[in-house]
């Protein structure tokens, strides 16, 4: 069966030769709960279909690629409040199919896509994205995007993930705080330094513009 169009993210941890196999595991724990996380912004909700790749490597793909840059900013998230990050590249095109059980024998343009950007990121970098419908000024905000992660603490980027979590809403202090027993006054201190309110809404912006360019598949 091919899908028209979907995204494709195709991630490897940094560093992960540094970093012992029960952070490792951890880190890719997390990952597949946020993938199970991103299948539910889809309506009517879908399987991601997270799949590891040679211990460090994973790759998830999306039936809306409108929400691949939010995806992957929840992922990193996630990742670096457990001292870990990913480089991660965005495919975005057509695929042939899905694979039998995993993403592991998937093939299509988005595929293709996605892990040959990953090949060809330097290290430094650690968000990317590329397709015949992506715009210079999308690979921009997915460079931005990017940078302003690479300066979060782990403290701001769990507060982030959190309140970044669903496209629907933002979560409120309340709520974070609760989740994770600080004050109110704490979590904004940490969303304020994670600069959450412009990433929600350049989020927010994109995702709007992409339903408005077509990339829209849910229904």
């Amino acid at each position: 069966m091919t899908f028209p169009m979907v995204a494709v993210l195709t991630g490897d941890l940094v560093g992960s030769s540094k970093h012992p196999a029960e952070m490792i595991d951890a880190a890719m724990q997390a990952i597949r709960d946020t993938a199970f996380t991103i299948g539910g912004w889809h309506s009517p909700p879908q399987d991601t279909r997270f799949t590891r790749f040679r211990g460090d490597g994973w790759q998830i793909v999306l039936a809306d690629p409108a929400f691949a840059l939010r995806a992957a900013v929840v992922i990193q998230a996630r990742q670096i409040a457990l001292d870990m990050e990913s480089r991660i590249f965005i495919g975005v095109g057509s695929a042939d199919n899905l694979g039998t059980g995993t993403l592991a024998d998937a093939s299509g343009e988005a595929f293709a896509r996605s892990g040959q950007g990953l090949d060809k990121m330097g290290e430094n970098w650690r968000l990317g994205i590329d397709g015949d419908t992506v715009r210079v000024e999308d690979q921009l905000v997915a460079d931005l995007l990017g940078e302003r992660m690479g300066r979060w603490t782990s403290a701001q980027a769990e507060a982030a993930a959190m309140q970044l979590a669903t496209p629907a809403r933002i979560t409120t202090l309340h709520e974070i705080g609760k989740a994770l027993r600080i004050s109110p006054q704490a979590v904004n201190d940490r969303v304020r330094g994670a600069g959450c309110a412009t990433i929600a809404s350049v989020l927010r912006r994109w995702e709007a513009q992409k339903v408005r360019d077509g990339w829209g598949n849910s229904k």
